[in-house]
């Protein structure tokens, strides 16, 4: 009996064991968080990703019992550290935190592909759109978009131009070959750098988010000659919009939103979606968001991934102008 007992034991200790071995599995809606959540951006401080990020972040803590939302920039490789990072993690705890400009170059881009959009990024809420600007230093006589382009033609390869990694990047890219322009280009691994730089003069034409050209504007050493989408902003009135300004190959519509892993389930994407929604409404929130130059727009995952279908489309219009498919 006693060896018996002794068998029964063991089976059972191994038992248990091979249990705590296996993966754990997804947390589900009622449970998550479970401990702090990890939120991977492609985009460095300062940014206007970032920017609202951390605002809605710090929310979200409160309203997850304390949960800290850590928030953790990862710039670089055209939103691939970021992604990679985000993908690899595979845990339920780590949110990618991004704009559509950081990815959907990819594709055109990339000779090899690292991960797989609609595998890898399950959509859980989108934020904000992103106001896009054309900007040139205030030292510059540059004060149409027609007049860069008459200057780069007059004197070609002495501008640089520059745009945020991803969608913006190639966007000015097309631009660039579509006006038959022999200019720089400059890439940045970090944009907030690159509104630096053109603040300082050492680039002459950025396209990036205007969060990161507020601050150079507001001491008078950038000016932003005109906003990156098919109507003015109504943070920006008085700025024209590049359809307006007759060169629509410069729009750029991206949204920002977060992203879960891909075993995460619909109904806790919709759960972890409400809640950002929630936050994203409140009042002081939108004011704080928007005094960076992002139109506060929050929807579900299936707003969400209507929305990137669309800008997806659109990228592919790029693409094309550019003589570039799908690797």
């Amino acid at each position: 009996m006693g060896q018996l007992s002794t068998s029964i034991c063991g089976a059972a200790a191994a038992a248990v064991t091979a249990f705590l071995l296996l993966p754990a599995a997804p947390a589900t809606a009622q449970e998550w968080p479970q401990r702090s959540v990890r939120v991977i951006l492609p985009f460095g401080a300062g940014s206007a990703t970032d920017i609202a990020a951390r605002l809605i972040g710090e929310k979200l803590t409160a309203r997850w019992g304390g949960k800290a939302v850590i928030i953790e920039n990862r710039p670089g490789g055209d939103g691939l550290v970021a992604i990679n990072a985000f993908v690899s993690a595979n845990d339920d705890h780590v949110l990618l935190y991004a704009s559509s400009a950081s990815f959907l170059a990819h594709p055109y881009t990339q000779e090899k592909m690292t991960y797989n959009l609609e595998r890898d990024l399950a959509p859980i809420a989108q934020v904000t759109d992103t106001v896009l600007s054309i900007s040139v230093p205030a030292s510059s006589d540059i004060k149409t978009i027609a007049d860069f382009v008459k200057a780069a033609k007059a004197e070609p390869e002495k501008y640089n131009t520059a745009g945020a990694a991803g969608l913006p990047q190639f966007t000015m890219e097309a631009f660039v070959k579509s006006q038959a322009l022999k200019t720089t280009n400059v890439p940045y691994r970090d944009v907030v750098q690159a509104a630096s730089d053109l603040a300082e003069g050492r680039i002459q034409f950025l396209l990036s988010s205007v969060a990161v050209m507020v601050p150079h504007v507001q001491t008078g050493k950038a000016r932003i000659i005109a906003i990156g989408a098919r109507q003015r902003s109504p943070l920006y009135k008085d700025v024209p919009s590049v359809v307006e300004a007759g060169f629509p190959g410069l729009t750029v519509e991206t949204t920002a939103g977060f992203y879960g892993p891909q075993t995460m389930p619909l109904d806790l994407r919709k759960r972890i979606g409400a809640d950002v929604i929630a936050v994203a409404r409140d009042a002081d929130i939108v004011a704080r968001i928007e005094s960076t130059g992002q139109d506060v727009r929050p929807g579900g995952p299936e707003a969400l991934a209507a929305t990137i279908k669309q800008q997806s489309e659109n990228t592919a219009a790029v693409a094309k102008i550019l003589g570039m498919e799908k690797k």
